[in-house]
């Protein structure tokens, strides 16, 4: 029996400094102190021993156990130490290594150009009026020469709250706010979101976005007017752009005219983008109408002004070639990820 132990022992120890892993570590501590190891099966036996062998074998017995599991102890802590300085050597840190930069917003197409469009006006000289887009029937049609019964107010049904609160279908009733509240001279533009019933198509939608302007001081003529957009086409659109006024009729302004930029595919030889015209209808403008000046306070016989209206989702369309008016609203990271601002 002693030398089965020192046999035990010796197979142990050996087994106990190859072994590479907690796991199999644990299974040499079974297999040899185990209820059903191999220590375990020799003490078994001590019964068959006379009473003078027993102490000796007893002593010798529990001095393997102690070994083994001194060895054993050692042997896990040396392991346990390995495995965390082998997951600190995997999960170290350089310091110096540049870090994952986060997805960075950028503005939307629609700012981009409104901004330029604010920048252009702000150098000559305008200032930047805000209104309500939730207005009174008055501002949005009334005081801008449009009665109850008016036909034109066909072509801008929009979204009623009551019969004489709806949301506005012009940045044109900004105009009237500032008329009211201001003394001319008067340079300002007016930009924000208006709404009409209008059916969801590549160029039409029941939100847009508007930026009106107007300009009131005494002698101020169609020149004025004609200079002025055509100075803001030529910081759009490059020092070549050239603009023509066409005879219209707005209620609100008289004389009154739609006004074309040149086509900036064919540079106004005429196209399939321009329909053959060489021109692009772009926006509405004209002198303010003596009674809209009346309407707010203002004395016609003194002082005169021009307005105009321009559709910034068409500005854009021109600026970037987006054919659908949708992608501007549809929020596909794809389509807005190409504008930088």
């Amino acid at each position: 029996m002693k030398e089965q132990l020192r046999s035990i022992e010796a197979k142990a120890q050996e087994a106990i400094s190859n072994v590479a892993d907690l796991k199999a570590l644990d299974d040499l501590r079974v297999r040899f102190l185990g209820k059903k190891g191999e220590l375990t099966a020799i003490l078994k036996q001590m019964g068959k021993l006379s009473a003078e062998e027993r102490p000796a074998m007893g002593q010798l017995a529990n001095q393997v156990r102690s070994t083994l599991e001194g060895l054993i102890a050692d042997k896990t802590a040396a392991l346990q130490a390995a495995a965390q300085n082998a997951r600190l050597a995997a999960e170290t840190l350089d310091i110096t290594m540049p870090g994952t930069k986060p997805p960075v917003g950028r503005l939307h197409p629609l700012q981009i150009v409104e901004n330029e469009v604010r920048e252009i006006f702000l150098g000559m000289g305008f200032s930047v009026a805000d209104g309500p887009e939730v207005e009174y029937d008055y501002y949005n049609f009334e005081a801008l020469n449009l009665p109850p019964d008016h036909p034109a107010r066909d072509t801008q049904d929009t979204f009623y709250i009551t019969d004489n609160i709806l949301l506005r279908t012009q940045t044109s009733s900004v105009q009237v706010h500032v008329m009211e509240t201001q003394k001319p001279p008067i340079r300002v533009i007016s930009p924000g979101r208006v709404y009409r019933s209008d059916a969801v198509d590549a160029t039409h939608s029941p939100l847009f976005h508007q930026i009106e302007g107007l300009v009131i001081d005494k002698g101020i003529t169609m020149a004025d007017l004609k200079g002025t957009l055509e100075l803001l086409m030529q910081r759009l659109y490059g020092d070549d752009c050239k603009i023509r006024l066409r005879p219209h009729h707005f209620p609100f302004t008289e004389p009154s005219a739609e006004v074309d930029v040149m086509c900036f595919q064919c540079m106004g030889k005429g196209c399939r983008m321009c329909k053959n015209e060489g021109y692009i209808e772009l926006l509405g403008a004209g002198m303010v109408h003596p009674w809209v000046l009346e309407n707010s306070g203002i004395d016609s016989s003194a002082y005169s002004g021009f307005a105009f209206g321009l559709g910034l989702e068409r500005i854009v369309m021109r600026r970037y070639n987006i054919s659908d008016m949708r992608l501007l609203f549809e929020n596909d990271m794809r389509f807005l990820e190409q504008f930088r601002g």
